[in-house]
């Protein structure tokens, strides 16, 4: 039997048992890599990112966000890895997640939440990128399946350097589609309503900022925007799909350990 040819798509060789009849701009909608290629990925991030981001290290800060996102991470729908999250010391109002667990939240976003329902929520979306393999498979379609595979080993560390520097500049290391923001949205409003924590604080904490934005009454809200745009529509939905969930006795919006914990950091450039 004659052997099958190879498909080139994005510089990377994909086999056609895989990719038959798929065009190259649909790579990103599947997921090629396995569970531990994308965790070794993210491991080679990771180290990047806590090279050239300064992480706050006021271990009660840390802690408390760890296992506010520990807790999401178990009621999401992907349990099998491990979760690890940090927190950035800059007042830039953001959140970011990398390929295979890692989740890295702003110390400009505590400030900015304005109740734990709130902070909950982005972490939730942000989780939900890395539930839903977004970054893996964005990756795929922008540089191809072998220069991906090559990160994951160690084997392309200017290619990451590069993709790092940008996530610094600009909060992001790849753009989301509207379908993955979405996806995202659903899942950490999901993650939320199973631990127990009202999930109507995406809406709220999106809208908030979307007004704050308007009159650019916050600093560092910008680089929310840039990736995170909450428009009205997003904010639309997010009301209609937890409103739309059934009732649950015991939801909660707030607890003294993040007003606590917020009161440890300093403040806001311009104030908070």
């Amino acid at each position: 039997m004659a052997s099958l040819p190879l498909s080139r798509c994005g510089g990377a060789l994909l086999f056609p048992v895989v990719l038959f009849s798929l065009h190259c701009a649909a790579v990103s909608q599947i997921n090629i890599i396995s569970t531990e290629q994308e965790v070794a990925l993210g491991r080679q991030f990771s180290g990047e990112v806590e090279k050239e981001m300064k992480m706050y290290d006021d271990v009660e800060v840390q802690s408390y966000i760890d296992s506010l996102g520990q807790l999401l991470a178990a009621h999401s729908d992907r349990t099998e890895i491990e979760y690890h999250v940090k927190v950035v010391d800059t007042d830039d109002v953001n959140a970011f997640a990398l390929p295979g667990g890692w989740l890295y939240v702003n110390r400009g976003l505590i400030l900015s939440a304005e109740n734990e329902a709130e902070l909950a929520a982005v972490m939730g979306h942000e989780i939900g990128h890395i539930v839903g393999k977004h970054g893996a498979r964005q990756m795929t379609g922008r540089i191809g399946l072998s220069a991906l595979l090559g990160m994951a080993l160690g084997e392309n560390p200017g290619m990451v350097s590069e993709m790092v520097a940008n996530l610094v500049a600009t909060g992001t290391l790849l753009k989301y589609g509207r379908d993955m923001e979405r996806e995202a949205d659903r899942l950490g409003i999901d993650e939320t309503y199973r631990a127990g924590i009202d999930p109507s604080g995406m809406a709220s904490f999106f809208g908030k900022l979307l007004e704050l934005e308007g009159g650019r009454e916050t600093s560092g809200v910008e680089q929310f925007f840039s990736t995170h745009p909450p428009t009205k529509e997003r904010i639309d939905n997010a009301n209609r799909y937890a409103g739309g969930l059934p009732p649950k006795a015991g939801l909660t919006t707030d607890s003294e350990r993040f007003h606590a914990i917020r009161k440890r950091l300093p403040p806001l450039r311009g104030g908070s």
